[in-house]
């Protein structure tokens, strides 16, 4: 069954109030690569890309950290 055109508003009303929007580019085939690395870990592309910073982030974190030490 198709979703009405009220709960298509509904879900882009609720997706513009919780959530930010980042758009990314990435050079010709490197979607491809990313798409398929995500696949094999078992998530999607937008959970891996999240993952992935996430892990910088922390990672450069640490990293300050040790150099304030």
């Amino acid at each position: 069954m198709p979703i009405s055109k009220s709960q298509q508003r509904a879900v882009q009303a609720y997706n513009k109030k919780s959530y930010d929007d980042i758009r990314v580019r990435a050079k010709k085939g490197q979607r491809a690569v990313i798409q398929s690395h995500a696949e094999q870990m078992g998530e999607s592309v937008n959970s891996f890309v999240l993952r992935a910073i996430d892990e910088t982030i922390m990672r450069d974190k640490n990293k300050e950290n040790k150099l304030d030490t």
